[in-house]
């Protein structure tokens, strides 16, 4: 008989960015209990030092690291300052939902400049010191179903998902040679600190949950399986996929 895969993390080292709530917590939480030493990095210093300080009273190896990845040579310089890391997770986004119309310059840059432009320099940073240092390993660029859809009032979000889509791909052919693994997490609403209050408007619920299949709202807990399997030995040959949770919305 084969092995059965590994999804232990045991020994490998895990930088999380947006690490202060939501998915990010979230992975962050569940990459410990794997068995990684996790690097939780957000602008928030309160946020990731109390997650920093719970995850180590349970006997975890944390670390925090207050950074703004859209100051792009604030980040490249902490992360030089670091012991390259295994698993990098690219977490770190925003949205401002609204019709096109009403879009303003400033609104396309917070969402693009964000989930695009710091997407891809984080992901420069990491990944050149990956290279530099002779690790293998794994890159996680959290996109989301709008990344292969359309959708009302989603134009800037959909268009920076797309962009992320098309980066991965030409990223994992690049660093495929160095054995480091690039792939895109796509999941659907998930209910967040963030999205919540969107899903007290009982017509855009409603609205949601005629696409999703399987007829729920996501959770953290569903996006934490999938980070697992990137960052583990269990996802090997798995690179320039997209891993999509998103409850058969894009089924049809």
């Amino acid at each position: 008989m084969s092995a059965a895969p590994s999804f232990r993390l045991d020994g490998k080292r895990a930088l999380i960015t947006g690490a202060g709530r939501g998915i990010g917590r979230a992975i962050a939480e569940a990459y410990a209990e794997a068995g990684a030493e996790v690097i939780l990095c957000a602008r928030s210093r309160d946020e990731i030092e109390e997650l920093t300080n719970d995850l180590r009273a349970q006997g975890y190896k944390a670390e925090p690291l207050v950074a703004d990845v859209t100051d792009i040579a604030g980040f490249a310089a902490r992360v030089a300052d670091l012991p390259a890391v295994d698993i990098f997770v690219n977490n770190a986004g925003t949205n401002r939902p609204k019709p096109l119309v009403d879009v303003t310059e400033d609104d396309y840059d917070a969402v693009l400049d964000l989930n695009v432009k710091a997407a891809v320099f984080a992901a420069q940073a990491v990944s050149s010191a990956m290279v530099a240092a002779g690790k293998t390993g794994s890159i996680i660029n959290m996109s989301s179903q709008m990344g292969h859809v359309g959708a009302a009032n989603r134009t800037l979000y959909c268009a920076s998902k797309w962009a992320i889509e098309g980066f991965t791909k030409a990223l994992a052919v690049e660093l495929g040679p160095k054995g480091i693994r690039v792939n895109t997490i796509c999941p659907t609403f998930i209910e967040t600190p963030l999205t919540k209050p969107f899903f007290e408007d009982p017509a855009f619920k409603a609205a949601v949950l005629g696409k999703i299949k399987l007829g729920r709202i996501g959770q953290v807990g569903d996006v934490t399986g999938a980070a697992v399997f990137l960052g583990s030995d269990a996802s090997s040959l798995m690179t320039g996929s997209a891993l999509m949770l998103d409850g058969g919305w894009t089924a049809d």
